[in-house]
């Protein structure tokens, strides 16, 4: 079976600044992009207004190609026939409305030398206001501690990955933050961040007046921003619906096939569970090495 890489939460203003890929080395290994904040992504959870869609046929193949908005920007993406699940998907889903998107990332670059950076989903759901404002939130965390790590690392000097794994960060942190710093060739510009995040602040508190300042760099700032408490499932309620999913699976593998995704996401969002984050806990789930995918619409426990 094949391990899934972790969807990363980024912003478009985050995407859309990435110039770096990591190409594989090896037959059917992952690629990456880089961020200038040290993302080293292969794939996104992305979410915010479909704004537009458009199809494309070639003979009997179908594809498409649209943009979803977010706080800061939008995101490019586009499906091809190695997508079926997001092919049928987008096909019955109105634009403008609010969706979710879990894809790989691929880079293109012009005869130019630039570089632009669109989104292949796997799969594509209408969400609702409340979902998407949950990824908002996530999403301006994460971006908050990477532009925290970047600047933790600038003022560590000379320090390697093994001790910035040491002093908290994951390894792949440890990893994407020295790679960037090595290859972008500047600090990254924070107050683009900065705009990103309160951008972010001002769609969950439209009542408070977020202003963060666009400082040129993060020498004066906080170590943390307050951020509103959010309602999602993490911590010992993460590790329940974790075990809901798992006895959900068991429960619909009723051929020995797997249970079907259609059937399984009908359960779960009886139990509250939303589409998309079904799709975070089934990606926990596999990346524990607990489930796989024997194909695109069946979910199976090992």
């Amino acid at each position: 079976m094949n391990a899934r890489e972790t969807a990363w939460r980024v912003f478009a203003t985050e995407l859309n600044s990435s110039t770096l890929e990591i190409k594989a080395t090896e037959e059917k290994a992952p690629s990456y992009i880089v961020s200038p904040l040290g993302a080293k992504i292969n794939r996104v959870l992305i979410a915010g207004v479909l704004t537009e869609k458009e199809k494309m046929e070639f003979g009997d193949d179908v594809a498409w190609k649209g943009r979803i908005q977010d706080v800061s920007g939008s995101f490019f993406i586009n499906i091809g026939k190695y997508q079926p699940e997001a092919s049928a998907a987008i096909a019955d889903i109105e634009a403008p409305s609010f969706v979710a998107a879990v894809g790989r990332v691929r880079a293109y670059t012009t005869d130019d030398q630039r570089v632009f950076v669109s989104v292949r989903p796997e799969n594509i759901v209408n969400i609702s206001e409340t979902v998407r404002k949950e990824w908002v939130l996530e999403t301006a965390k994460s971006t908050w501690r990477r532009l925290s790590n970047t600047k933790r690392v600038l003022s560590m000097g000379d320090a390697t990955q093994e001790d910035l794994v040491k002093a908290g960060m994951t390894p792949t942190e440890a990893f994407g933050i020295t790679y960037a710093l090595d290859n972008y060739g500047q600090m990254p510009d924070s107050a683009l961040y900065l705009r990103t995040i309160q951008a972010a602040l001002r769609t969950l508190l439209p009542d408070r007046d977020v202003d963060l300042g666009f400082p040129e760099d993060l020498s004066n700032e906080p170590d943390e921003i307050d951020m509103p408490e959010e309602n999602g499932n993490n911590g010992s309620n993460g590790a329940q619906i974790e075990e809901l999913i798992l006895n959900l699976l068991e429960e619909l593998d009723t051929d020995g096939k797997g249970a079907p995704r259609e059937e399984l996401e009908r359960r779960a969002e009886a139990e509250g569970i939303s589409s998309i984050e079904l799709e975070e806990v089934s990606n926990i789930l596999m990346d524990k090495g607990l489930v796989y995918e024997p194909n695109l619409r069946y979910l199976k426990r090992i």
